[in-house]
This record gives structure tokens, sequence and C-alpha cells, in this order.
């Protein structure tokens, strides 16, 4: 299967959309093929409010498959790019739920007593229960970092919310009866929401469990450039992940995988010598700070490798560029120094920008570089010294035209910096001929 997807990656993603679309429709093709028997007299907007209802269940259903890291899926897009689908799919969901009662409310006013939670009826209660337990988590998830929300707690918080929601939604569906009267279309929903609590069992105890058996150890904790610290692992007891170049994997340091205190790190180390992995881990926040000060010897568990940000992916390609901001460059030292242990002769050209000369995170392995492969490297720095005399700046469309291969169509470009960055440098490189489809962007705000 993974050549399969290194091969033909755009059809195995179109597979996945048309998987998603197929389970989020089915529940309202069943209602179009098999409308309820006594259906006369409802009114269009009654149902129309109860498709809503259910696409909206059969999307928040769908979020634990796309927060599950399932590695098949995940080979098609990039976990960057499926969480930034879940949360824009998420607010739909959420969206269609909650027009769906104001509908009701809209149509037929008296359906507004339904609202007294102690003397309604219990289907009545669980929709309550379930809009209330969706609008606690939408708003903690959007407004987390402004409510100074801890990531652990949020993340344990987030999915019990998830899983009341879903349950409590299904349980209003089940007990109103009139759209679900059948035997199997009641399987049918029954079915999706078992899969979707067997994801939340997987993800939050089966997968700790294998990683509990592949513990790895820290070797050495390396100081670079620009406040980043190499985070060297050993495998203990196993032959440790095999990665592709590009790829990171979530890290758990000192505490049991069970616990949802992870971060992500892009791996630095060869693909080629799986059996000492290193990460770069830039200095920015209340964890990464504390890097520096981990001991050897400390216990750590790795979830992944995970991402399609990868020159593995494009073996055919005539050779590549890569253009990194700051941190940005971690990824890409991890395809470079495997390159350089293939011994690859394609033509690479590497674009750097930097604060400052100083900043210049992993410059002695970059420069030993250009001694085993055709590598060119440009420096662009924003705050130079006086003697500087390489490019300066900003990297914009001018600077890339002057050291864009004569045949840029040709290459596949890998871009790796902060948003703004990244979004100027895709412009460019499309205004100078590039296909969309050569150029690859890392994101790094996935949690």
């Amino acid at each position: 299967m993974r050549s399969l997807l290194v091969r033909n990656p755009i059809a195995i993603g179109v597979f996945w959309v048309i998987v998603y679309l197929v389970i989020v429709l089915l529940p309202l093709l069943i209602l179009l093929l098999y409308p309820p028997a006594a259906n006369v007299g409802r009114g269009f907007w009654l149902d129309f409010s109860v498709a809503l209802g259910f696409i909206g269940l059969a999307m928040m259903a769908m979020q634990f498959a796309l927060t599950a890291r399932i590695r098949l899926i995940e080979a098609s897009y990039g976990i960057d790019l499926i969480l930034q689908f879940h949360r824009y799919t998420s607010v739909v969901a959420f969206l269609f739920i909650l027009v769906h009662p104001i509908i009701l409310f809209i149509d037929n006013p008296k359906t507004l007593q339904l609202l007294n939670f102690f003397h309604a009826p219990w289907r009545a209660r669980a929709a309550v229960i379930a809009t209330l337990a969706l609008i606690l988590m939408v708003v903690t998830s959007i407004g987390r970092k402004r409510l100074k929300i801890p990531y652990e707690p949020w993340c344990m918080a987030h999915g019990i919310l998830a899983t009341v929601s879903v349950g409590f939604g299904l349980s209003h569906a089940l007990g109103v009866g009139h759209y679900l009267g059948l035997f199997w279309e009641r399987t049918v929903w029954i079915g999706i929401v078992l899969i979707t609590l067997w994801l939340l069992v997987y993800v939050r105890l089966v997968k700790p469990l294998f990683m509990l058996r592949k513990p790895y150890l820290v070797e050495a904790v390396i100081p670079q450039r620009g406040d980043v610290w190499n985070l060297v692992l050993q495998p203990r007891g196993h032959v440790g992940i095999h990665f592709q170049p590009g790829q990171f994997a979530w890290i758990t340091l000192q505490i049991s995988p069970f616990r949802m205190r992870e971060h992500p790190f892009s791996i630095v180390s060869s693909a080629e010598r799986p059996e000492r992995i290193e990460f770069g881990i830039k200095a920015v926040g209340d964890f990464t700070k504390t890097i520096k000060d981990v001991a050897p010897g400390t216990k750590a568990f790795v979830d992944g490798p995970y991402g399609v940000f990868m020159t593995d992916r494009y073996e055919d390609s005539a050779g590549f560029v890569f253009i990194a901001g700051g941190i940005g460059i971690t990824p890409i030292l991890s395809m470079l120094v495997t390159l350089a242990d293939r011994h690859d002769e394609r033509p690479l050209h590497l674009i750097y920008g930097s604060k400052t000369w100083g900043n210049i995170t992993y410059r002695q392995e970059l420069s030993a570089l250009t001694d085993k492969l055709d590598l060119t490297i440009v420096y662009v720095l924003r705050n130079p010294p006086k003697d500087w005399s390489g490019e300066t700046g900003y990297i914009d469309k001018q600077l890339l035209q002057r050291y864009l291969p004569k045949r840029p169509a040709t290459r596949n470009y890998f871009i790796c910096a902060v948003p703004k960055m990244m979004d100027q440098i895709e412009l460019a490189l499309h205004e100078s001929g590039v296909p969309v489809t050569h150029v690859h962007l890392e994101h790094f705000n996935l949690v």
C-alpha cells in the first residue's frame, strides 16, 4: 500500500474524499430512498431541518476518524491538512446541528416547549445535552489560547465532550424514531457511532499500549545555533521506527504514553539510519524551553512517523529546491542528509532565510553537505553583518528568480517557514511558472 501511495497519492486522496462523502451523506440517502411511511403533512422545513441534523451528526462522528492519525488516510494528505479539514468541518457540523432546532422552532413555535429540560421527554433532553456539549466543545477549542486552557486538560475534555455530543445526539435520533423506523436504519447509525467509539478507544488506549512496548531512551541533547536543540533517541529493545526524510513524530517524555502530553517535532536525522533518531526542537514554549534540561537515559515514547512533506514521493523529479525560514530547516535537513547517504547526484538548491548569521541553525552541517551533494546554498539575512556580501532582506519573487533553475517546472519545491512567508513564496513560485502540484508546504500548527 505504501508504494501505491507514493506512486499515485492524488488517486488515493480522491478515494478517501469519496469515502468521507459517502459516510456523511449515507443517512440522508437512506431517508431519500426509504422515506418514513407516515410523512404526509410534516412539511418541507421540518424534513429539511432533520436532514441538516443527520448530516451534522454524521460529520461529528467522522471527526473521530480525522483525529485518529490513521496512517492510510494521513499518507494521502498529511496531518496538518487533515487537522485543518477537521477544524473547518467541525464548524460546519456545528452550524448544521444548531440550525436544525432553530428551523423547528420557527416552523412550529410550540416546539419551544421542548427546551423545558425537566418537563420535556427524554429524547428532547438528550438533544439539549448533545447541543450544549457541542457548544462548549467549539467555544473551548476556538478560544483555547485566549482562555489559557492547558493543552492536556483541554484534550481530555475535548474527547469527553465530543463523545457526549455524538452519543446523546444518536439517542435523540433513535428516541424520535420517525426517521429511523426500520431496524436496518437504526443499525446503520448504531454502527457508525460504535466505530467512532472504537476509534476513541484506539487512540486513548490501544495505541499507547503499543507505544509502551516500544520505548526509547534519550541518548543526548545537543545544542545548536538559533536556540535549537537536537533530542537524540535510541530504541530500547526494538529496531526503532522506519521513516521517510521530512517526516515528524509526536514525542512523550518521562511520563506514560497514556497521558495526553505529547508534542510534534520534525526529524532531522537520516532515514537511512533509523537506529539513532534525532529531533530538532526550538526553545519557544513552556515545554520546548525545558528540552535542554532533559537528562540522558530519560524514557521517551514516539508516535509516528507522520507527514507527506518528503522527497521520496517525487523520485522522478529532476532535482529539488528547498526554501526554509528559521526552524523550518529541520525537515529539510533530514531530506538532505538522507540524499547524501544515498549518494544522490541530482542538483539541489537551498534558499535559507534567517534573522542573523549567528542564528542560522545547522550551518556547519549544511556546509559539510555541499561536499557530498550537488547542493547550492543561498543564505538570506534580515540583519546582516557589515561585511556581508550575500542576499539580504526577505525571500521574494525577485530573489527567487535569480536562483531558480532555468526550467523551474522540472523541479519540486519544498517550503517550510512561518505561514506568511510560505504564502508569499508560494505565490511567487506560481507567478514564476512553477506548477501547483510541484509546490509542497509544511505547517507547524498541529494542536
